[in-house]
């Protein structure tokens, strides 16, 4: 497998860098090695794209779906859909679990599916891609089932908006300007927020995330706290779309962002 992947070290303490074209699904099903693989998508009323999001992991990455034998446990967390996410959920040959608290955030939910799951190695994915595809799990995994000493993979994309390539706001104005100022030895991860992202449930520890929107930035800063920013690698997904919200819908994102990265850097906060 080592042959086949492409790496570019960032330099001392940063971590590797792959493409999703790196890692084959079959080769990594059969090198594991016993290591448990869990997928995870947190969702809230998604119920046009989620089906097609798991449906997509079920029928390519689980032996029971009639795929490739990577992934052994696929659980939807509906954090309190009003909509049918979760019947096209479990549709999707996903096994649907409660967040707990309906409506508490994306952090609670995802909480909830570490719960739910007994994996080594765990995959979140967002709910709400458009052009999701079995590769997004393949490349996440790969680093980990491949380097012992990485313990967290985020991806990096292109992100169209509306017509051009301008998605990430919150990563843009808040996330990678925070982290500039407060955390620069991970200035060069490129999708601090990205949903896509896999970790080793043992690094975790008693780190716990945080409960909102924040919980992205959250694990980044608390893993690389733990483990040190080269225990970080980056993949490369090509392109990714979902549904993109309004600029005022973004205030809630920014706002746990923000609180999420002055927390971590010992800033008092209003409560």
């Amino acid at each position: 497998m080592a042959a086949r992947q492409v790496r570019q070290d960032l330099g001392v303490g940063q971590g590797p860098v792959f493409h999703h074209r790196a890692f084959d699904a079959a080769a990594l099903a059969r090198r594991r090695r016993g290591v448990t693989v869990s997928v995870c998508i947190p969702a809230r009323d998604e119920e046009g794209t989620v089906g097609d999001v798991a449906g997509r992991v079920h029928v390519a990455l689980t032996a029971r779906g009639g795929g490739v034998d990577l992934v052994d446990e696929l659980v939807v967390v509906d954090d309190g859909s009003t909509d049918a996410t979760a019947a096209r959920a479990e549709a999707a040959g996903a096994v649907v679990v409660p967040s707990g608290s309906p409506g508490g955030g994306k952090g609670l939910a995802m909480r909830a599916g570490l719960a739910a799951t007994t994996g080594d190695v765990v995959v979140f994915l967002d709910a709400d891609v458009t052009d999701f595809g079995p590769h997004f799990v393949v490349g996440l995994v790969g680093p980990l089932l491949g380097d012992p000493s990485l313990v967290l993979v985020k991806a990096f994309y292109e992100r169209p908006l509306h017509a051009g390539r301008g998605g990430g706001r919150v990563t843009e104005l808040v996330a990678r300007p925070a982290i500039g100022l407060l955390f620069p030895e991970l200035s060069h991860i490129r999708q601090p927020l990205a949903g896509e992202t896999a970790l080793r449930r043992s690094a975790l520890g008693s780190l716990e995330l945080e409960p909102g929107y924040g919980v992205e930035l959250g694990l980044l800063v608390d893993m690389a706290e733990a483990h040190g920013a080269g225990a970080v690698a980056q993949v490369d997904l090509g392109v990714r779309a979902h549904r993109n919200r309004p600029l005022a819908e973004l205030r809630p994102h920014a706002t746990d962002v923000l609180r999420a990265a002055l927390s971590r850097a010992g800033a008092a906060i209003a409560s």
